[in-house]
């Protein structure tokens, strides 16, 4: 309730409350004054002695002292001297005389008769109602006031707070007007002078937050490891092509760090950035003899160059400087490859979407032609997917020639008696022998329907070296795509690949995506039940960053998790992530099921994720992925 009805309902309940005693005040008098009425009656009838017996004569007489508004006398022997007048109940002619009811009877035998009266109360009533209505009058006629006060009172503090109200919304909206201190005065005081503080404060802070931001502005685009500008630059450049003035030529250079997945998970996320750093660093010393050149790492692994006023002819030494560079920086890294190079041009008349699809398409065909290689596409001759059937043609190469070779990397138990194993890792060649890179490998597969084929050929030459190594020893995990674990046509046929081979299948562990198992519970389930019915187990990677994990959980039931790299990386200080691991940890425990943290690259990762009770780690930290070396048959 408002204090403003509770404050009518208080004055309603005080006056109501001052009606009722001057009510009863004013019935007490009246009463008093009847009852002494009636006792001077009484006094005079019983003191007097009238000669008169008949009814009309002893009216005569006392009238002349009392008015009756009720007289009867009914003589005993002679009924010529009976009289009766008046009204026995009282006519009231003021609504108001009712609420004062008065009565004074009186009956007794007087000369011989009987004698019945009642006095009259209309003038000492009417008194009464005339005192009581003037009191009424000034209590209500107070209360009228004092509400109309109160009223007026409260509209001031209405509007003055309605101000307040509109003046901190103001502020929320970063307006600083003058605050008008005469709307807020008098016990509204402290208000004006906490909206004050809070307008200077609040407008400081705001001052300091433009700047901070202007800063940040500045910094937003730039990225922090490569110090060339960001993707958004990149766009607004893009976009600048349909406002130029005048006609403007140049080439687009896009280049692909294809190998960032692979170091990232080889040797750590701080290698990766250093590899990316070391990227940038070619692109500069490339671009150097080009001036007005423009810079830009516009995703995670993809980098754009604009160079002006060059033809594509013209872009051939830029190509060679930079592959050269790569090749130089591939030496000290040893790795298979570096990043590929896609060069197309550009004029002002340029489609943003137009542009961007050429040059992927060349940057796919370059990394078709083996490490560091570049690929120059001057336009699409009406063939939008001319790069994807290059890689189609690539994919179906070295299936058909079962171009794979397999790095390994352990997994670290936490416990004796903790039974894990060690993952195998997928790099697909050329016909020349070069390494194409893997993610985009099984991308384009996917794409092209072929990521079957593809998963066939890693699970036969996995069963294949390890019948003929017989140093491989233990459980070895391969990775397969989660979409073809959802066929059952690969499933019939992998089940029936171990079944021939149940002494391989107990070694195997089958990685897939947790978001691709999510998409098809009821097909995941299957999966892992066939895969229990001939010995082999299936671990899930990536685990963690689906909705629907602890469904999955309970519906699906993996026999190893793993853990996304994301919850690693400084798991030391990051309390939510503490908190989310140890609950999977519990939940895991009770389902018999092994959970793996991945990326562990610092020894503060390890001892935390250690005490959380992880069954097993791996990452840079614990070992770094070897070639498998395949013995050939004596």
């Amino acid at each position: 309730m408002s204090l403003s009805r509770l404050f009518h309902l208080l004055l309603i309940v005080i006056f109501f409350s001052l009606t009722s005693l001057s009510y009863v005040e004013s019935k007490s008098s009246l009463n008093a004054k009847a009852q002494q009425r009636l006792l001077s009656y009484q006094a005079l009838i019983s003191n007097t002695q009238f000669e008169a017996t008949d009814g009309m004569n002893l009216l005569s007489s006392l009238e002349k002292h009392f008015s009756f508004q009720f007289f009867q006398y009914i003589h005993e022997n002679d009924s010529s001297y009976n009289l009766t007048e008046g009204e026995l109940f009282p006519q009231y002619t003021n609504p108001l005389a009712q609420v004062f009811p008065v009565e004074l009877p009186d009956t007794r035998n007087l000369n011989q008769g009987r004698l019945q009266v009642r006095l009259s109360t209309d003038d000492i009533i009417g008194e009464t109602l005339l005192t009581f209505e003037k009191t009424l009058a000034v209590i209500w006629l107070t209360y009228l006031l004092i509400v109309v006060l109160f009223t007026l009172i409260m509209l001031r503090f209405k509007k003055s707070i309605a101000y307040a109200a509109s003046y901190i919304e103001s502020l929320t909206n970063h307006s600083y007007d003058a605050l008008a201190a005469s709307k807020l005065c008098s016990e509204l005081t402290p208000i004006k002078n906490a909206l004050e503080k809070c307008k200077v404060e609040l407008k400081f802070s705001s001052d300091e937050a433009i700047k901070e931001n202007e800063k940040l502005q500045k910094v937003a685009f730039q990225d922090t490891i490569t110090g060339f500008d960001t993707r958004v630059r990149f766009t607004q450049k893009l976009e600048s092509f349909s406002n130029l003035s005048k006609e403007e030529i140049g080439l687009l250079a896009m280049v692909k760090a294809t190998e960032l997945g692979q170091i990232n998970q080889t040797h750590g996320r701080s290698a990766g950035d250093d590899y990316l750093a070391k990227i940038a660093n070619c692109i500069r010393k490339a671009v150097s003899k080009y001036p007005n050149s423009q810079c830009y790492r516009i995703s995670t692994a993809d980098f754009a160059i604009f160079i002006p006023n060059l033809v594509l002819k013209d872009g051939v030494p830029f190509l060679e400087s930079l592959k050269s560079l790569f090749d130089e920086y591939q030496q000290t890294l040893k790795s298979e490859s570096i990043a590929h190079i896609g060069l197309v041009p550009y004029h002002q008349d340029s489609d943003p979407v137009s542009l961007l699809t050429l040059s992927d398409t060349a940057v796919s065909i370059a990394q078709t032609l083996g490490p560091n290689c570049f690929h120059m596409q001057d336009k699409l001759n009406g063939d939008e997917v001319y790069g994807d059937t290059r890689w189609k043609l690539a994919i179906e190469d070295l299936i058909r020639r079962r171009a794979i070779k397999f790095y390994q990397q352990p997994i670290q138990p936490c416990r004796t008696e903790v039974k894990v194993y060690k993952e195998l890792f997928s790099r697909f060649y050329n016909k020349d022998g070069k390494f194409l890179p893997t993610t985009t490998v099984i991308a384009m597969a996917e794409r092209h329907g072929m990521i079957l084929e593809l998963d066939k050929l890693i699970v036969l030459n996995t069963l294949k070296i390890l019948m003929d190594t017989p140093s491989l020893e233990g459980a070895y995990g391969i990775n397969i795509s989660s979409s073809s674990i959802m066929q059952e046509s690969f499933v019939a046929w992998l089940k029936d690949q171990l079944v021939k081979k149940r002494h391989i299948a107990s070694r195997l562990v089958f990685e897939t995506n947790e978001a691709g198992m999510q998409s098809n519970l009821a097909a995941s389930y299957k999966f892992v039940q066939v895969m229990h019915s001939v010995g082999a187990r299936v671990s899930v990677e990536h685990f963690g960053m689906g909705f629907t994990s602890f469904k999955f959980f309970r519906e699906v039931r993996p026999d190893f998790i793993k853990l996304d790299g994301s919850y690693t990386d400084g798991i030391e200080k990051d309390t939510n992530n503490m908190f989310f691991i140890k609950m999977i940890v519990d939940i895991s425990r009770r389902l018999a099921i092994r959970v793996i943290a991945t990326s562990v690259e610092r020894q503060e990762e390890k001892l935390a994720l250690e005490k959380m009770l992880i069954d097993g780690l791996q990452g840079y930290y614990i070992s770094q992925p070897q070639a498998v070396q395949v013995l050939d048959p004596k």
